[in-house]
């Protein structure tokens, strides 16, 4: 998981590269309006934004030695810290107390009692992996404070472990290898190429890195640890993801995800022995990730299928798929194999019900909830499902989204509406509770999450439909979901808002300049204004390439990328504007939303503007969900809810 959580994870996925949430299947509903769960109103009580701050947010599981004990990060202090919880259910026992900084489990050792878990200093993301010993002692196993740290696995015989580090050159991630015992260190792999690290091999003789030439197009080679050679697996014409998932237990195999030849990604293996390529599985979705359990008993595949990662558990002596247990209400998600691989962990999150931590016993088939997230101050029956929705764009071209409709919404009490736009690029939606969404729905906020073109989960030829059209294409298509809104019979289509966070934030500011007539307000949390400066500001690594074939490359397409950047064309934004920033965002730094308030504030409009001391690319603490989107609400009352009535522009 980030370092980030913001609004409830409502917008989790807006960093500026793509990442999944681990949500379960789901069918998607009809394309037509007000169909399914939202047939009939009903009274519905509302919330102050302090019950939905009672509701826990928990994820991370990792099992203890005799696995009598779950490691897991919870924000049930107000910001997140390290809890374990008996597997046979019980009370937790909080582990971290940090106040300040978010805390996260990582992982148990697999020998003893002693924990591994990260923290970064403000939201700066620069993590470093600390451990903590039974008496509470901790201690940074990666100190220094210029350079970040992440975890990056157990060898097999859990007699130590991995660490992905930047100290020796910022721009790139080495691989280090700690003694379990002792903590001391040697450089397992030292990344002049600047390649995305993939996995080691259970016998330690392999290593797969990736590189990236786009966001959609990949390789990946495979590290020789004795001989220090890198040999290139996937060599291919046109344009293809391949991507290195795991290594068998065995060591005898290399699992990949590729599209190449597909619409979808699919899992292949390549066969160290012989170099030859096999195929796995594959779905008509795409693949999202595949692993192992320890010794190989199970592999666990997640499949991106409409808004959620179904889940397949597959028995691999068996050679088929194990019959997971049903949870009405909600699907399993996130998946983590006990190194007996006797039961697993997992999630069960619906929109309606936030992630719970559960064990399940694969002799016994009997699955024990650990833990109560939604506070019984809420009555769910006040919360609202999720629907998949459909509509076409400009182009002709289907677009999907994820429609919360209010239960106070009826053709004789139409309700206001906005459009959200997901992070990225490349992020799309997905179902399951969002705190922040569903607090805007119970005050009567009728919202469509959007996978615009170039969303991830959609195939191949979708996914890079944006390439080098941002600001143009994907941004008509969340002008067309505002008229597929207001064609719904409960929809207000005089006060339509749009907003986002991130790759949101800027198609938000890129909305109300672009296409100023088209909402009614906008919210921009720690969006880009100027993709030029933005550009300009990524350090030399292979990453910054992949975003200039991407978004556009600030040395040889100026022209285009003013063109494409709100903050040159502030002038046009006409509509109410609230803008929300981290003092230490190391992304979308604090300078982009400073001009363009300033460009707009210019323009007589009202702005608000609101920045978190403490905070960097979204929120760690609940003090901040809450100010925020107490701050997102009022903003929307005061300029879309209760502002004039105008004339529906569709009309």
């Amino acid at each position: 998981m980030p370092s980030w959580l913001p609004l409830s994870r409502a917008l989790a996925a807006m960093a500026l590269v793509p990442t999944l949430a681990l949500s379960a299947p789901d069918k998607p509903r009809p394309d037509k309006p007000g169909k399914a769960a939202h047939a009939t109103a009903r009274p519905s009580k509302q919330y102050t934004i302090d019950p939905f701050m009672k509701t826990t947010d928990v994820f991370g599981a990792s099992f203890s030695p005799d696995e009598k004990r779950l490691l897991y990060t919870s924000n049930e202090t107000g910001i997140f810290n390290v809890f374990s919880v008996p597997v046979a259910g019980g009370k937790p026992t909080q582990l971290t107390r940090s106040t300040t900084d978010a805390t996260l489990a990582v992982s148990y050792f697999p020998k003893d009692e002693r924990v591994l878990f990260s923290r970064d200093q403000g939201g700066n993301e620069l993590t470093h992996v600390y451990v903590r010993t039974p008496d509470g002692k901790e201690q940074d196993l990666t100190p220094g404070d210029k350079h970040r740290a992440t975890f990056h696995g157990w060898s097999h015989d859990g007699s130590a472990f991995y660490v992905l580090s930047n100290e020796r050159e910022p721009r790139f991630m080495d691989v280090y290898r700690y003694d379990a015992k002792t903590y001391a260190r040697t450089l397992f792999f030292q990344n002049d190429g600047g390649y995305d690290l993939g996995a080691v091999s259970a016998d330690e003789k392999w290593l797969s890195v990736d590189t990236r030439r786009t966001l959609a197009d990949s390789d990946v080679h495979l590290y020789n640890v004795a001989t220090k050679e890198l040999k290139h697996l996937t060599p291919h014409q046109g344009t293809a993801s391949w991507r290195s998932a795991t290594f068998d237990p065995a060591s005898t195999a290399l699992y990949l995800l590729t599209n190449e030849d597909t619409e979808f990604t699919r899992v292949v293996r390549y066969v160290l022995a012989t170099g030859k390529m096999e195929e796995v599985e594959k779905a008509d979705w795409d693949v999202a990730y595949t692993a192992f359990s320890r010794n190989g008993a199970w592999r666990v595949t997640g499949i991106n299928e409409h808004g959620r990662i179904a889940i397949r558990v597959h028995d691999v002596k068996a050679g088929k798929p194990v019959a997971l247990p049903q949870f009405p209400g909600g699907a399993i998600t996130d998946v983590v194999m006990a190194r007996s691989e006797k039961r697993m962990a997992f999630y069960v999150n619906g929109d309606r019900s936030p992630p719970n931590l559960h064990v399940y016993d694969f002799a016994t088939r009997k699955a024990t909830r650990l833990t109560d997230t939604l506070t019984p101050e809420i009555d769910p029956k006040d919360l609202v499902d999720s629907e998949v929705v459909r509509f076409k764009s400009f182009d002709g071209l289907t677009i999907h989204g994820v429609l919360y409709k209010p239960h106070q919404a009826t053709p004789e009490n139409k309700q206001p509406a906005l459009v959200w736009a997901p992070g990225g690029p490349g992020d799309g939606t997905y179902r399951g509770y969002l705190g922040f969404i569903q607090y805007l729905v119970n005050h009567g906020y009728v919202v469509l999450s959007v996978n615009n073109r170039g969303s991830t989960g959609y195939g191949k030829s979708f996914f890079t439909a944006d390439d080098q059209k941002h600001g143009r294409e994907p941004l008509r298509d969340l002008v067309e979901a505002r008229k597929y809104l207001t064609s719904l019979p409960y929809v207000d289509g005089s006060r339509i808002g749009i907003f986002g966070a991130s790759y949101g934030g800027y198609m938000t500011l890129a909305a109300l300049a672009f296409h100023p007539d088209a909402f009614d307000v906008g919210v921009d949390v720690f969006g880009i204004s100027d993709w030029l400066s933005a550009l300009k500001d990524l350090p030399p690594v292979a990453f910054r390439d992949a975003l200039y074939q991407e978004v556009g490359n600030p040395e040889t397409q100026e022209e285009m990328l003013r063109a494409t950047s709100p903050l040159f064309h502030a002038d046009k934004i006409r509509k109410p504007l609230l803008v929300i920033q981290g003092a230490n965002d190391p992304r979308v730094k604090k300078s982009q939303s400073d001009a363009i308030v300033e460009a707009v504030r210019r323009n007589k409009v009202p702005v608000d503007y609101m920045v978190l001391p403490d905070e960097g690319h979204g929120f760690s603490s609940k003090k901040s969900e809450a100010d925020t989107s107490v701050r997102i609400r009022e903003f929307l009352d005061q300029y879309l809810k209760n502002a004039p009535k105008a004339a529906d522009p569709t009309n």
